[in-house]
């Protein structure tokens, strides 16, 4: 199903040139064997430039082109606007930077919006021959309006205002010579007077969309990205089109699209996760009595997100908010692991063991529960780290940064952790109270 040009409410303005086509699919458990959205989309890509050169192509989703459209006014990921008053600078500006971005690996569907030309018939009134001829330039603007329809008086018709639009019966606009051959009623009432006498007609090409924003024309150069982050790919884009496009006086850009909630996001990030480790390791004192204690517990962090990073890499997955996210409820399961572990060396400190065997002893101990925990945690995220369906975009980096945290995490607790243990508590006093000493009667 596709749809031309605007829609009878234009809430959603496209030109005449550009077509929103949806593609519905069938269910995935139907698709070949191996097929993946992705080469799905790279399939159709090279079968309609095949089959149709002269195009240029967009692949999107219809909530994502919503969300892209209200974030940067076009329906692809990245948008960059050229702002100028120059419509053919702007045009030579925007294919510059097409080709710049199209040599950037991870670019899909670049293209400058609006490309291309389209006939324009343009009709000036000749002012000078219309006062010679005696009519008058309203009368001129009317006939040329009713080309495409003149709107004419509103007609009354049982208490019923109706209103009314004129147009040439078909044919008789059908080429600039006819448009020509219109005929115009003089001033005065005598005779008539043909279009092309007082006006100058031509058929020329011009520009199919012409956008305006914050006082200004410009031009927008959209994009995708796939198979690598936004972040990076914007970042490189950035760098490349700095050194590559020189802009005249008078000419900025402006860089917009899903990037700006990735900022967004981070700077978020960037305030909530040190606030939320500080307030982490105050209750691991509390928790634990010692610093020492809780900056011990504290040390599976760096390696849970070690083997989250190794996970991203092995996968070729990039670091997105869902990964981020995933980091945070990573930290909590190993948080909650080394809590388990040190809480039982402390017990078996109490019971009078050595440091070095209430740690190794504790580890024996707490094998199996610091193992369910994890593997519960692993398991529970397998489905979303392989999924393939609606969402696993959201799903698989998340999922990913879990599990594989998991494993380094889990390791560092029973075989590290207890070593760290022993070697920097040895020598400290038992947590056992001393016995008292008992008073002797003086006889």
């Amino acid at each position: 199903m596709s749809n031309t040009g605007t829609s009878a409410i234009p809430t959603d303005p496209m030109g005449t040139n550009e077509t929103d086509s949806y593609i519905f699919l069938k269910p995935r458990n139907t698709w070949r064997p191996g097929m993946t959205q992705a080469k799905l989309v790279a399939e159709m890509s090279a079968k309609l430039a095949h089959d149709l050169p002269d195009a240029a192509y967009s692949w999107t989703q219809p909530i994502q082109m919503r969300m892209d459209d209200m974030l940067s006014g076009v329906r692809s990921q990245l948008a960059i606007s050229i702002y100028g008053d120059d419509l053919a600078m702007l045009n030579r500006l925007g294919g510059k930077l097409v080709g710049i971005i199209s040599g950037i690996p991870g670019a899909a569907d670049v293209a400058q919006q609006g490309e291309g030309s389209v006939p324009y018939l343009h009709i000036d009134v000749n002012r000078d021959a219309a006062a010679r001829l005696g009519v008058a330039v309203p009368e001129i603007l009317a006939t040329i309006e009713a080309i495409g329809g003149h709107i004419g008086r509103p007609v009354i018709q049982d208490n019923a205002l109706i209103p009314t639009q004129i147009r040439y019966r078909e044919g008789a606009t059908a080429s600039p010579e006819r448009i020509g051959g219109l005929q115009i009623r003089r001033e005065d009432g005598r005779g008539w007077v043909l279009l092309k006498d007082v006006t100058h007609i031509a058929l020329e090409q011009g520009n199919a969309r012409i956008d305006r924003d914050s006082l200004h024309r410009r031009v927008i150069v959209q994009a995708n990205v796939r198979g690598r982050d936004v972040k990076s790919f914007v970042a490189e884009a950035q760098e490349k089109v700095l050194k590559g496009l020189a802009l005249p006086a008078g000419y900025r850009l402006s860089w917009t699209g899903q990037f700006r909630n990735l900022e967004s996001a981070t700077k978020r990030l960037a305030l909530v996760v040190p606030l939320a480790l500080v307030l982490i390791f105050v209750f691991l004192i509390l928790a634990l009595g010692t610093p020492r204690a809780a900056l011990l517990v504290f040390i599976n962090l760096p390696i849970a997100a070690t083997g989250g990073i190794y996970a991203l890499a092995i996968r070729g997955l990039p670091f997105s908010i869902a990964a981020g996210i995933g980091f945070i409820a990573l930290f909590g399961v190993a948080i909650l692991n080394g809590v388990v572990l040190v809480s039982q060396i402390r017990e078996f400190r109490l019971a009078g063991m050595e440091v070095a065997e209430a740690a190794f002893s504790a580890a024996k101990a707490r094998f199996r529960p610091v193992l369910a925990t994890a593997s519960v945690a692993s398991f529970g995220f397998f489905p979303m780290a392989f999924s393939g369906s609606a969402g696993a975009e959201v799903e698989r980096p998340l999922a990913t940064v879990v599990i594989g945290g998991l494993i380094t995490s889990t390791l560092l607790t029973l075989l590290v952790l207890p070593l760290l243990y022993a070697r920097f508590f040895t020598g400290e006093p038992s947590d056992k109270p001393e016995p008292e000493t008992p008073v002797q009667p003086i006889g």
